[in-house]
């Protein structure tokens, strides 16, 4: 609901569509500029990929109502059509009639005691990545923590279950899936195509559900065993007291790493990039890493007081929210920004967008962790939650944001104890709007502390 003193909501079209191509090309070419390009004509705004009509939500509110309402806005049509034939019919790729049903069996592997529970495996991974490290090492930030990331997603998932040529493997499909996952949605026609990265992707496919299911299966033999979040799956009963089946296990486990592994990597790339590139919360975090830390790996208990990190994670999720375009297709004609949309009708929201307005977010294009800082009066944040999207909004809102948030603060103090990562000279930094938005490389420099 809009305030009483707002202004009303505009609708427009996009102008210089391309015949037959439409926007495709500037999308493809460029998606972050073409896509902040939009909120200047209007608040709904509508382009075209070809031959599909897209109508983007360029202000919040509208987010916010798509958000809230699932059954209206769902995640159905030919996109999500698209995405489930690779990725499976998991928590965050399914349609609402499933949805309510997978959150039920989902939820009890995401409580708070569950969690710290996997903050103990967070913390022999990033110890293990610190020890790792050399004095005057140059490293690709993306690919050090992409590699954190997928080891701590499929130990906290499998734990002991896989041993290190399986977990190899796993990271290796997950490589595949999200290079060739963008271009297979925005370009379905290239799919059939019988091209290398094709084939690469269809092997990388069959091995993924060779491998799940080896898992799986090997957990449903054992009826005791290390208390993971395949265990807790296997244990989950909906309201009916029905588990999943193997394809719903299969489905889920899929998402989880997918999503687990590369949100959380990308943020903390994103994070160590706008660190170097801002000494003075560089220097904020240094320090608090040393007084809350001196040194050692950061745990559970520790989280409370490690109040700038969770600022300068935060921020980097601001600035670049890895689910940085999200779909829905309208089910039942609606009106938006006065503008009625007919059933079947394609809308994006775009957090990217989102989070840089100026009216929501003041100097919205700056790296200013301290916009998190409570008032010292209130105890209140100055930004709101309801305009923060890394995470989805409503129902559909990511049930792993609380284990994303906590690998990422642990991760990034962690490291920040031992070690300074400094931008190489020249190297530049360009965003890869591909799946996940992350940086296409992010060479630093590996400076020792202590």
């Amino acid at each position: 609901m809009l305030p009483l003193d707002s202004a009303p909501l505009r609708s427009a079209r996009a102008p210089g569509p391309w015949p037959l191509a439409g926007h495709l090309f500037r999308f493809g070419r460029d998606p972050l500029r073409f896509l902040g390009s939009l909120p200047a004509h209007g608040d709904l705004v509508e382009i075209r990929l070809a031959v599909q009509d897209v109508h983007v939500l360029c202000h919040p509110d509208l987010a916010r109502r798509a958000l809230a309402d699932g059954r209206t806005f769902d995640r159905t049509g030919p996109v999500y059509d698209r995405i489930r034939a690779d990725m499976g019919n998991g928590l965050a790729t399914c349609a609402h009639t499933d949805h309510r049903r997978q959150r039920l069996l989902m939820q009890p592997a995401f409580r708070r005691d569950r969690l710290s529970h996997y903050a103990a495996v967070m913390q022999e991974e990033i110890a293990a990545l610190a020890d790792r490290w050399r004095p005057g090492q140059v490293i690709d930030v993306v690919e050090a923590m992409f590699a954190l990331t997928t080891s701590i997603a499929v130990r906290t998932l499998f734990s002991s279950r896989v041993d290190e040529s399986t977990a190899a493997g796993l990271r290796h499909c997950l490589d595949v899936f999200l290079r060739g996952s963008y271009t297979r949605v925005l370009l379905p026609f290239t799919t059939a195509l019988p091209t290398p990265a094709n084939r690469r992707f269809a092997r990388a496919l069959a091995q993924w559900r060779t491998y799940v299911g080896r898992v799986v299966a090997d957990g449903r033999r054992r009826q005791s065993g290390p208390q993971d979040l395949l265990s807790s799956l296997l244990d989950a009963r909906d309201d009916e007291q029905s588990g999943m089946n193997e394809q719903e296990l299969a489905d889920q486990i899929a998402v989880l790493v997918l999503a687990g592994a590369e949100t959380t990597s990308a943020a903390l790339a994103w994070s160590w990039h706008l660190l170097g590139a801002h000494p003075p919360a560089e220097e904020e975090l240094l320090a608090e890493a040393d007084a809350v830390l001196g040194g050692a790996v950061a745990t559970w208990q520790d989280l409370p007081r490690l109040e700038h990190t969770d600022r300068v994670v935060r921020e980097a999720l601001r600035l670049y929210p890895p689910a940085w375009a999200i779909p829905r297709t309208v089910t039942r004609a609606t009106e938006l920004a006065g503008r009625t949309l007919p059933a079947g009708s394609t809308v994006l929201f775009s957090p990217y967008i989102l989070h840089r307005r100026a009216g929501t977010f003041p100097d919205p294009d700056r790296f200013r962790p301290e916009r998190w800082r409570p008032d010292p009066l209130s105890g209140r944040c100055p930004v709101s939650a309801t305009d923060f999207f890394p995470f989805g909004a409503g129902a559909t809102k990511c049930i792993g944001e609380s284990f994303a948030l906590t690998e990422a603060s642990l991760a990034l103090a962690s490291l920040a104890s031992r070690w300074r990562l400094r931008p190489v000279p020249g190297a530049g930094v360009r965003p890869a709007a591909r799946s996940v938005l992350c940086p296409r490389t992010l060479p630093m420099r590996v400076v020792g502390r202590h």
